[in-house]
């Protein structure tokens, strides 16, 4: 960070790249549209360089970065909230068309954004459906089904119990970790055998 004569504390282009990781045809760009964008106008020079009042720059940078409406959620969001798996809620969005799967109200880059209310409402209707006993689940939905604790379906991986189902699909993940998928009706036949 720099400070001009007048005493306000300036960013550079490599002021903010160090400190948000921003690439320099990024900032150059965000500049360029600033018309459109609401970026902040230079506010002078330093060294040679142009320069922005940091604070402004600040309220910027954070009402872009964080410009999401209150009410919208992300799928990450959706699962720690809710208890809803990753892998369940991207099963649901891979068959929207089947099931009526809500559109994104709000897509950021890679991310989708859905009205968290509606989507509850749309995924307390699927409950009411019955559960396909094709389904894939996790182990940890499986758990879940099972109203088992968190982590103890974790074992069953290594040490499954007696009548536990074999996994129909085993996936493997990054850093060497797996994940195991099981049937639905297979998982419910073994509770009930309980």
């Amino acid at each position: 960070m720099h400070t001009l004569p007048d005493g306000r504390r300036v960013y550079t282009r490599a002021d903010l790249m160090d400190a948000h990781g921003l690439g320099r045809s990024t900032l150059e760009k965000w500049y360029r549209e600033r018309a459109a964008n609401g970026h902040p106008e230079a506010a002078g020079t330093s060294e040679g360089r142009l320069v922005w009042d940091a604070g402004e720059w600040d309220r910027w940078y954070a009402a872009r970065s964080t410009g999401v409406p209150s009410g919208l959620v992300t799928r990450d969001d959706l699962a720690a909230r809710h208890g809803i798996s990753k892998h369940r809620l991207k099963q649901l969005w891979a068959d929207r068309e089947a099931n009526g799967h809500p559109e994104p109200v709000r897509r950021h880059g890679k991310a989708l954004f859905w009205d968290e209310a509606a989507f509850l409402s749309w995924y307390a209707g699927l409950g009411s459906a019955p559960a396909d006993p094709d389904d894939l689940i996790t182990l940890a939905e499986a758990g879940r089904m099972l109203g088992l604790a968190p982590g103890s379906v974790t074992v069953y991986a290594s040490r499954p119990p007696r009548g536990w189902p074999e996994p129909v699909r085993v996936e493997t993940l990054g850093g060497g970790r797996v994940r195991r998928l099981y049937r639905r009706g297979d998982v419910a036949a073994y509770g009930a055998s309980r």
